[in-house]
Formats: structure tokens, C-alpha cells, sequence
């Protein structure tokens, strides 16, 4: 066995054999990832047999096999899933190990400079110099190193923007396109209420940024400092500044854990949880089966907030798994709203109500957090009458949450300090080559991934109108999804629009969005995942395609 180092996480190798796993295993590897196609050639150990024998090992084991000279896109992005899944160190193996190298190189394209990479697979005795205009596709821009101009700037390497970068790719290929995000993982944040309620794995819901980069976008790995949009530019917190024809701004909403006292000391431990933060969505689910009787809490802050069915998502699932395990009667559960309603479209408050009913929740509307006290197991809430501070046994928490800073002191704002545009066209107010979408405009509507996947194509069209001097057609009805999870196996799907008019997506015999069902759990669980990562993010726009205005 021949083992070449390519980075402190990942070796490659050739073909394996049973002494070889095991030999793996002693060197302290953690996980084999095989890069062969079955029955390549006669005698060759299949992936169900080395799965078998890696686990006999104690070791981790994915199949991303690939025909050689025929890597594409797909293959690039599942060797990158499988390798922020799997723990490190990884051992990758194909015939020689170029296959596996080759894989690895792809996914860093965008991550890493193309020589970086062409470097390290040359020191482990790989010549991968074919690949470097594929490595060059999607280039990684340093801070204080990016383009001084791009027909395109698109603020925000979230769901929104990659899926505008996305769609805008798919209509225009000579498009040249700016990501600015200074994050290096993306997340899948609706699979959070998941991971919170048992179903999901955290790990399942992230990946790297370079791997769902666009091909052909360019990436400034680095933060917005300012917008000028009188001079098309915006200055990046090293001091560089990127020009532009047309800007996109979806930088997300911020989530204010230091807006409730105490918070931040706490979260994490002592009880305290969220189901709005990659690394404590984890601890709902270990409080949630650890809770036999006492007290379990849930907030919902002031709106705008992202997902505004999230904080009871969490609460129906962990009831539903304390009845299921005979718990549910000696836990109090109290659902602390700050708004006055339970829901904001009346046709999905009766079903809910049901739910509220049957797991016995006691509702606390006009009931806002503002202070948790870990080590006491206490929470303050502000309430009509002054404050209350109850005891606790668990207490999810739905932090505030704001326009992000930058956006907010600048002119692109409007007074609640999120990005100013038209709700219909998306187009910015005042500024006709700005556009913004997501969480961080100003449309009044739900705030979900939903919304952004029927907003980044309207945003494209768009703009590729005003780029053409032309009017912008494509129309926003205000669109937005809230699969509310009621149990472990039935969901809500609620699907709405401005005025909270109902928009559904199915025939009521497919799914009626007013009654838990079944079918819209496949959705939640199976269906919208797959969609996210190879749909929206690469400008499929299943189901999304945009409404035009009609002609005067």
C-alpha cells in the first residue's frame, strides 16, 4: 500500500486490499472513501465488502465512485459532502489514486488557488495540470486581492445568493459574477428543526462553500464593510473596493443573541438551547431525551424573524417525543410569544390550535424574553403587566434578530434598516442596477428559504432587464413556505403569499396545506433537501420559474 499525504485530513492511495484496511486502521486512519466504479476489474474488492471490512476496523466508509477522465460537477460536489461528513483523517482510493486526487482538487477549486492545488498534488506525485482551467472556473479571490470591477456583485454566499448567482449563470454564461462571503461552510439551516428533533444529522445539513459555489463565479472570500452605490461600488473591510453594473444584496438577517441578557454566557449548557445555531441544534434533541418531567419553555421573539414557525416547530416535535415515550403529563410546556397570535395567516391557526390542545401547551402571547440566568435555571420575560421570571428545566430559545449592521447604516437601507426594494419586482427603490432578496430585504413577507427560491430568479430576470435597458417584468407575489412539523411524521404545509393569501404548490388531493400529512413529511425530510442542494443552488428552478407582469 502506497499512501500519499495530500493534507493533514485526506491521503490517497491506490486499490486497497483486506490487509490494507486493516493496516489503515493501526495508522490511525478514520474513514475510507472508495473512488472506484464495481467490477472495474476482475478480482476488484466491491464497496459493500470494503464497508464491511472498514467497519470491522472501526472506521467510516462512503462510495463516490467515478469513471476515469469523466469527473463531473455532481461527482465533485458528493466527494465533497462526503468528505466535511466523514472524521478526519480520511483515506481516498481508487486504481492509482488520481481519481481521488483529482476529486479532492476539484472540490477545492474556489477554496484554494488553482497553483495551490495543482502544488499539492504535484509534491504527493499527481500531475493534474489538465485540470487547471476547470480549477480556474471558479477562482477563489483573497481579501485585498479582488477584481477592481464585475458586471455583477453579489453580496451574500447564503441561499439566496448563490441561488441568484445560479440562476443568473444558467441565462447569461458570459456573465462576469462576484460572490463576496467570508464564510467557508454553507448551511442548509431549514434542516436544523430536524436535527433539534432527532431526524437530522447536523452534519448533514452543511458543506463546504467552495463545493456549491456556481462554476464560473468568482468568490472574494472576505466581509462588506460599505456600499456606495452613487460610485457602483462596495468597499470590503480590508479597504479594497469591487466595482460593479449591477448589484445583488442578500446578506441574511443577523441573529441578536446579545439582545436577551444573559444569553450568550449560557447557551449551549445549563438547559439552554437553539434550534437557530448549528452547533447547539444537537443539544435540543439531547435535552429533549433527557427531559422526564419539569419544566420546558419556549420563545418566540418581535418579529421579522427567519422562519417564523420555527420556535414551534421545535416544541411540537420534542412534545410529540415526550408523549411517545409516556413523559408529556409531567412536563409543563409553555410557548412564550411576544407577538398576539399564534400564527400569522388565520387558515392554519384552527389545526394548529389542535395541536396546542393535545399536547396540553400553555400559550403565553405578549410574553417576550429578555433574560436568561443558567446557572439559577431561570428566564424573565417582559409582559404587560412588568416582568416574570420562571424556573426551568430546558428552554429553547428564538434569539431577536436584525438587519445585518452594514446594510443598515447605508443608504441602501430603509428605516428598519433592511435592504429598500420594490416587494413586486425586487428591484432597490431608489438605485435602478441594485436588487435585493432573502432575508435581508424589505418585502413583508415570510422569511423562509422558500422565499428565496421563488425570489432568485425574478431578481435574475430582472436584472438582466435593467442590464438590457429594459423595464423589469418578472413579479414577486410575495411567496413563502412554513413546513410546520405538528409530530415526528406529519407536517403542516403551509404555503402563502402577501395579504396571507394561500398559495399552494399541489392539488388538495396531493396535499392539503391546511391538515397534517404525511406526504408533506417526505417533503420536508427527503424532497426539499435534494432540491436545495441540486436544484436551487445550481439554477434548476423546478416549481420557481417566474410569473411576468402582463402588457399595458
Amino acid at each position: 500500500m502506497t499512501i500519499k499525504l495530500l493534507t493533514p485530513a485526506l491521503s490517497v492511495s491506490p486499490q486497497l486490499t483486506e490487509a490494507d484496511i486493516a493496516q489503515a486502521a493501526r495508522d490511525g486512519f478514520r474513514a475510507i472513501i472508495d473512488n472506484r466504479p464495481d467490477g472495474e476489474e476482475p478480482g476488484q474488492i466491491s464497496a459493500a465488502a470494503m464497508e464491511r471490512l472498514a467497519a470491522a476496523h472501526g472506521m467510516a466508509f462512503a462510495h463516490v465512485p467515478v469513471v476515469p477522465g469523466k469527473i463531473g460537477d455532481e461527482d465533485v460536489a458528493r466527494m465533497a459532502d462526503a468528505l466535511s461528513r466523514l472524521d478526519a483523517p480520511v483515506l481516498a482510493y481508487c486504481r492509482t489514486g488520481t481519481r481521488s486526487t483529482s476529486l479532492w482538487a476539484l472540490s477545492q477549486a474556489g477554496a484554494l488557488p488553482a497553483d495551490t492545488i495543482l502544488r499539492t498534488a504535484s509534491d504527493a506525485g499527481y500531475d493534474l495540470t489538465a485540470l487547471r482551467p476547470r480549477l480556474e472556473t471558479t477562482a477563489v479571490i483573497p481579501e485585498g486581492a479582488g477584481p477592481s470591477r464585475a458586471d455583477v456583485v453579489i453580496v451574500g454566499g447564503g441561499s439566496a445568493g448563490l441561488a441568484t448567482a445560479a440562476s443568473l449563470r444558467e441565462r447569461n454564461r458570459s456573465l462576469d459574477i462576484v460572490v463576496i462571503e467570508p464564510r467557508t461552510e454553507h448551511d442548509y439551516q431549514p434542516g436544523w428543526t430536524m436535527v433539534g428533533g432527532g431526524v437530522f444529522d447536523a452534519k448533514d445539513t452543511r458543506r463546504p462553500e467552495a463545493s456549491v459555489m456556481p462554476a464560473g463565479v468568482r468568490w472574494i472570500k472576505g466581509a462588506v464593510a460599505s456600499f456606495e452605490p452613487e460610485r457602483d461600488t462596495v468597499a470590503l473591510e480590508d479597504g479594497s473596493t469591487v466595482g460593479y453594473r449591477a448589484l445583488v444584496v442578500a446578506p441574511g438577517i443577523a441573529l441578536d443573541w446579545a439582545g436577551i441578557d444573559g444569553l450568550v454566557e449560557t447557551l449551549g449548557r445549563n438547559g439552554v438551547t437553539s434550534n437557530y445555531s448549528y452547533d447547539t441544534a444537537p443539544y435540543t434533541w439531547e435535552l429533549v431525551q433527557s427531559l422526564r418531567d419539569g419544566t420546558a419553555l419556549f420563545s418566540q421573539p418581535p418579529m421579522p424573524i427567519k422562519c417564523a414557525g420555527a420556535p414551534q416547530k421545535a416544541m411540537y416535535l420534542s412534545c410529540d417525543h415526550w408523549q411517545r415515550q409516556g413523559v408529556l403529563e409531567d412536563i409543563d410546556v409553555q410557548f412564550h410569544n411576544a407577538g398576539g397570535v399564534l400564527f400569522g395567516v388565520k387558515e392554519f391557526v384552527p389545526p394548529l390550535m389542535a395541536y396546542v390542545d393535545h399536547y396540553g401547551i400553555d400559550l403565553q402571547f405578549e410574553s417576550t424574553l429578555v433574560a436568561v440566568d443558567g446557572s439559577d435555571r431561570t428566564a424573565t420575560f417582559r409582559e404587560k403587566g412588568g416582568e416574570i421570571t420562571k424556573s426551568f428545566d430546558m428552554i429553547h430559545v428564538t434569539p431577536p434578530q436584525k438587519a445585518p449592521a452594514f446594510v443598515a447604516r447605508s443608504s441602501l437601507a430603509n428605516d428598519a434598516g433592511y435592504v429598500d426594494v420594490d416587494q413586486t419586482t425586487l428591484q432597490h427603490i431608489r438605485y435602478a442596477n441594485v436588487f435585493g432578496l432573502g432575508d435581508g430585504g424589505s418585502t413583508p413577507n415570510a422569511k423562509t428559504m422558500a422565499a428565496a427560491r421563488k425570489q432568485a430568479p425574478i431578481v435574475a430576470e430582472n436584472l438582466l432587464s435593467m442590464l438590457a435597458g429594459k423595464a423589469p417584468t418578472a413579479i414577486y407575489d410575495g411567496y413563502g413556505s412554513c413546513p410546520l412539523t405538528v409530530e415526528r411524521g406529519r407536517i403542516l404545509l403551509a404555503e402563502f403569499g402577501y395579504g396571507g393569501k394561500l398559495l399552494p404548490s399541489f392539488p388538495k388531493w396531493i396535499i392539503e396545506g391546511t391538515k397534517p400529512q404525511k406526504l408533506s413529511w417526505l417533503l420536508k425530510s427527503e424532497g426539499l433537501p435534494w432540491i436545495y442542494w441540486n436544484g436551487m443552488l445550481k439554477g434548476r428552478e423546478w416549481m420557481a420559474h417566474p410569473e411576468h407582469r402582463q402588457a399595458a
